[in-house]
């Protein structure tokens, strides 16, 4: 039987965790972990202390290490991140982008609109932002953006996916690549600041309801 690794534990734990499967709040309890992966505790543990410094898990009072939550405030400060980041992986790959690599993008969104579930929306809509970025030859960067967004997904799938559904992200997608086919960069960064504040509008009016 082939020994599972402490990376390979990693990353499952961290694949369960932005998609849901593993909720906020969950314990993670050692002795259950290492049955499970059929693995002493030492790896286990190496895991646990990966995903507490990307943010992942926490270690709370009498509980040991449960997965970690955010709040409202902590989320919008997220998205603010995001634009910071995501503008300025944009302003970087305009100089690049091509005509083949919008084509590439414009494909992307092709497979969005055939889509019905809204765990495959979130996964097109990383790959077009990615896709787009990728041209500014950053990858550290690319990396940042990508974390970022992996983490917030299971709380902005939440809030966005029942509220804005597909149109509304769709249509701004495509005032994007228009707008870069057109060679427009200031515009183009301006609507992309909006796109990721339109999520933030959406989670805040939320607590409104």
């Amino acid at each position: 039987m082939t020994k599972v690794s402490s990376d390979e534990i990693t990353a499952e734990l961290r694949k369960n965790i932005y998609e849901g499967v593993l909720a906020s709040g969950v314990a993670l309890k050692q002795e259950d972990l290492a049955e499970k992966f059929g693995v002493s505790r030492i790896p286990i543990r190496e895991a646990l202390k990966r995903l507490e410094a990307e943010g992942l898990v926490q270690h709370e009072l009498n509980k040991g290490t449960v997965v970690a939550s955010h709040s409202i405030s902590e989320v919008i400060e997220m998205l603010d991140i995001r634009i910071g980041l995501e503008t300025r992986a944009l302003q970087l790959a305009i100089p690049n982008l091509d005509k083949q690599h919008l084509d590439r993008c414009e494909a992307i969104l092709a497979r969005y609109d055939g889509a019905s579930k809204p765990s495959v929306w979130s996964a097109l809509n990383l790959e077009f932002h990615l896709t787009l970025y990728s041209a500014a030859n950053k990858p550290r960067l690319i990396k940042m953006i990508e974390d970022l967004v992996l983490g917030m997904q299971r709380y902005t799938r939440i809030y966005i996916s029942h509220t804005l559904g597909r149109e509304q992200p769709q249509k701004e997608h495509y005032e994007l690549l228009e707008t870069l086919r057109r060679g427009d960069a200031e515009k183009a960064i301006s609507l992309l600041e909006e796109h990721i504040a339109r999520t933030q509008e959406v989670i805040l009016a939320s607590q409104d309801d």
